[in-house]
């Protein structure tokens, strides 16, 4: 019978762990103070990187900047957890001059969504330690709630569990296996290196923000030739925000897009997940077999 493996998983926090805030890819347009606030509502001690401050162009501080205050945190075994504090562009410009031998052989959380879907990919291929797909500190204001909680909930090691209304679209079944994804621009972009996720008997949790309709079928299509979807046990979509569209209408939504892409596969399928570039960004944890059910009333993700 199968049984699906997950990765390793990093300690759980308690009161009194360092937590570090850095910036590997854009600039922050301003303060996080409401997020070092909740943070310590948590009981955590909150270590500010150099690059929530720097600034070179679009980036935070230059590569060499970023790339040593993530390796810093990274290498400093008194740190517990590293929450990026934004995504935007600039992760892929480091990723390979980052040095990862400390961190597996102490691992900690790695936290955050979009641009940081290049340490979640490469963490997972690369060092089999689980990450958290979750919110961020630019995101802390608009973020709601359930989300910031569910953040808290998986940092803290406590039991993680959603259900919500099934999706007219979904497509039913279950599935045990090992959760895997992100941003599919930057699951797609991993491609041919040394950061591509192995997507056998996994379930793939995609999410997406403006970008054309076309170009979502485009990037469906190169997984799918890739003999991707194929291999899946399930598919997850989340939020698929400021979509736009050609002057000549595409002709599909997001949803028929994905569909007419895994119609032959007998796995389950469910939309509109609460996660991604929305205010509802429930914390998933990547890396980490989870039980996906789906039907007609209601879709439950379990982290076992």
């Amino acid at each position: 019978m199968y049984q699906p493996l997950g990765a390793i998983a990093p300690p759980s926090l308690k009161k009194g762990d360092k937590i570090a805030i850095t910036c590997p890819a854009k600039k922050l347009p301003g303060t996080i103070e409401s997020a070092i606030r909740l943070l310590e509502a948590w009981g955590l001690e909150v270590v500010l990187g150099e690059t929530v401050t720097a600034v070179h162009h679009q980036y935070a501080g230059t590569d060499e900047t970023r790339r040593n205050d993530l390796q810093n945190f990274l290498d400093d075994e008194s740190i517990k957890a590293i929450v990026a504090a934004r995504g935007g562009y600039g992760t892929i410009r480091i990723i390979d001059t980052l040095n990862f031998k400390a961190f597996k052989k102490n691992p900690k959380w790695i936290v955050g969504f979009s641009d940081i879907t290049i340490l979640h990919s490469h963490i997972q291929e690369t060092c089999g330690i689980q990450t958290i797909h979750g919110q961020m500190p630019l995101n802390v204001p608009d973020g709601t709630k359930p989300s910031l909680e569910s953040l808290r909930k998986a940092l803290f090691g406590e039991t993680l569990s959603y259900t919500f209304d099934t999706h007219s679209k979904n497509k039913f079944g279950e599935a045990k296996a090992q959760l895997i994804g992100g941003n599919l621009t930057l699951l797609v972009m991993m491609n041919n290196s040394i950061s591509e996720m192995d997507f056998n008997d996994k379930i793939l949790f995609i999410e997406d923000v403006g970008e054309f309709l076309y170009s979502i079928d485009r990037m469906m299509w190169n997984l799918k030739r890739g003999g991707k979807l194929a291999r899946l046990k399930g598919l997850i979509v989340g939020g698929f925000t400021e979509i736009k569209d050609n002057d000549i209408p595409f002709g599909s939504t997001v949803e028929d897009i994905i569909l007419e892409h895994t119609s032959e596969y007998d796995y389950p399928v469910c939309f509109d997940f609460p996660a991604g570039h929305i205010a509802d960004n429930h914390a998933l944890v990547l890396g980490k077999v989870v039980t996906l059910s789906v039907d007609s009333e209601n879709v439950r993700l379990d982290f076992n």
